[in-house]
């Protein structure tokens, strides 16, 4: 599933081409990329035709394109295989296009096709409300609104208005493992399985130590490490091992060649050489180090 580096690499790459541009048309080629939008098909085309975007917002893993003059975003969610891809009138179809938005943009005619595979990812028009927090809804806009369906979502390591000491008085609260602290959303957002793996391999902690025996100064260089793996994973433009995640272009990431543990199964550790081992994990698998990384170790 994308993560954060994925989905603001998508971001940045909307931000640049549809801030200011007019929806002229919408196409539905399958209703059920609309699943988590509350009206029907027609009133979604009816609503978002001729409306302006005013700028391309994440929090976490949800992006949205707040329209101006209303109260009204455009919500979309890549789930596990959702594509948001830019193309120019007449370029080849892409496979499983799911819905069309033509755009007119300051540098001509756009569409925005949204593709996706296994239709876990959605796209939605949902009412905009203020932040419980009184900040920014999210990454990309100094609006202090944010969309119903993302306003349960706690901000993100690389948010300028996260809050590490919240987020650490919370890890002291909770005896689940770590990881499982990291990937709750409403703990803080963005991280998933890959960067999950990756920050607790620096930090040389087990998956599953419980995260209230974590101490605070060992806490704190956790979410350093995430900071700092999720700032370089954008910078590669996120981490691709298939076909389905990529960026407005259609291109891949290349973070995947920075990876040292997930993935990585059987292979030597970047830091002591022993093998990486893989155990199974929330229907998932977790990638560790079983000698830098020891559930007990303090």
């Amino acid at each position: 599933m994308p993560e954060l580096p994925e989905v603001e690499t998508v971001r940045a790459g909307l931000a640049a081409s549809v801030v200011g541009a007019k929806v002229t048309g919408v196409e539905v080629h399958d209703a059920r990329s609309l699943k988590r939008h509350q009206g029907s098909p027609k009133e979604f085309v009816q609503t978002l035709t001729g409306k302006t975007i005013d700028s391309v917002v994440r929090r976490g893993k949800f992006l949205w394109l707040p329209l101006a003059d209303s109260d009204l975003c455009l919500i979309g969610h890549l789930g596990m295989s959702g594509q948001m891809l830019l193309r120019t009138p007449g370029f080849e179809a892409d496979k499983l296009n799911r819905v069309t938005i033509l755009l007119d943009t300051k540098d001509g005619p756009l569409e925005f096709r949204f593709v996706d595979q296994r239709i876990f990812g959605s796209l939605a028009l949902d009412p905009l409300v203020a932040t419980a927090d009184g900040g920014a809804g999210g990454f990309g806009s100094a609006i202090k609104v944010i969309p119903t369906q993302a306003a349960h979502i706690a901000r993100d390591p690389l948010d300028p208005e996260f809050d590490e000491a919240r987020v650490l008085a919370l890890f002291k609260k909770k005896n689940s493992g770590i990881k499982r602290v990291l990937l709750d959303q409403g703990v803080l957002s963005g991280i998933g399985n890959i960067y999950a793996d990756e920050a607790l391999w620096r930090a040389k902690l087990h998956y599953d130590k419980p995260s209230s025996d974590i101490s605070t100064a060992k806490a704190r260089e956790l979410l350093q490490h995430v900071r700092e793996i999720l700032a370089k994973a954008v910078e590669a433009g996120g981490t691709s091992f298939d076909e389905q995640y990529k960026n407005v272009n259609g291109e891949s990431g290349y973070f995947e060649v920075s990876l040292n543990a997930y993935g990585m199964t059987g292979r030597p550790c970047n830091r002591c050489g022993t093998p990486i081992k893989r155990e199974n994990w929330m229907n998932r698998g977790s990638h560790f180090c079983p000698k830098c990384q020891k559930r007990t170790a303090k």
